[in-house]
């Protein structure tokens, strides 16, 4: 069974959601993100991928004061990424309660840095971010593309230990056109033994059916279900 994962983005503390990461195509759901996340706990929702927009953008771990309102009272297990640049921050992210976290640009720009996290963390508590556009990584909240083809990059980093990806297709993002179904069994046949995270796109409940029909481990999603598109009822064929 894909395992099913809800995203929330903060920007200024709110739970927003951009479209194909630009932050002018920005449109807020709640001014409460601990209450969305406990509605996803209290429907059989077991993890969330928590992404600090403002850290992103500002290359600093930012809303890390939502990061422990959710870790501390909820029981989700929370992955969280954005502007996760440093020792410090990572040191805030897991004191502030994640359990996991997702490096991406980092793994480009610092690689050694990246490493050692994932020799002193484990690949448990490390993920690695794989966001891309034309199947080359894109980095710093998607601003930057980079000429790193996908599939070599992830390859590189399962020699290296990674076991988990999340890779998010930017051209899809927030468009609710589908996810990049594609790219995904690219990725799936090239490393067959990835726990690969899917993100971006999934506009309806059948796009979570194709993904898992593929063989997808685990989707990410977020703006269908606050634009009302997929339901907690829906969902719960998955858990």
């Amino acid at each position: 069974m894909i395992e099913i994962i809800p995203a929330i983005d903060i920007i200024g503390g709110k739970c927003v959601r951009l479209s194909q990461g630009d932050y002018e195509q920005q449109k807020t759901y709640s001014e409460h993100p601990l209450e969305v996340a406990k509605a996803f706990e209290d429907n059989g929702i077991k993890r969330l991928h928590l992404v600090d927009l403002d850290g992103a953008k500002a290359k600093r771990i930012i809303n890390y004061k939502v990061l422990e309102q959710i870790a501390s009272k909820t029981s989700l297990v929370v992955d969280f990424g954005g502007g996760l640049k440093s020792q410090s921050d990572l040191k805030i992210a897991f004191e502030s309660g994640a359990q996991m976290i997702t490096g991406g640009s980092i793994a480009i720009k610092s690689p050694e840095i990246f490493a050692q996290w994932l020799s002193e963390f484990g690949a448990s508590r490390i993920i690695l971010g794989a966001d891309c556009k034309d199947e080359k990584i894109a980095i710093s909240g998607w601003v930057e593309k980079t000429e790193e083809e996908i599939i070599p990059f992830i390859s590189k980093w399962k020699k290296q230990g990674v076991s988990q990806v999340i890779c998010t297709d930017i051209a899809k993002d927030g468009m609710l056109q589908g996810p990049s179904i594609d790219l995904y069994k690219k990725i799936l046949e090239a490393e067959k033994d990835i726990y690969l995270v899917a993100s971006g796109g999934v506009s309806c409940i059948k796009d979570i059916d194709d993904l898992q029909e593929l063989g997808v481990p685990a989707v990410i999603f977020g703006k269908a279900f606050y634009e009302g598109k997929i339901t907690f009822k829906e969902l719960k064929t998955y858990l």
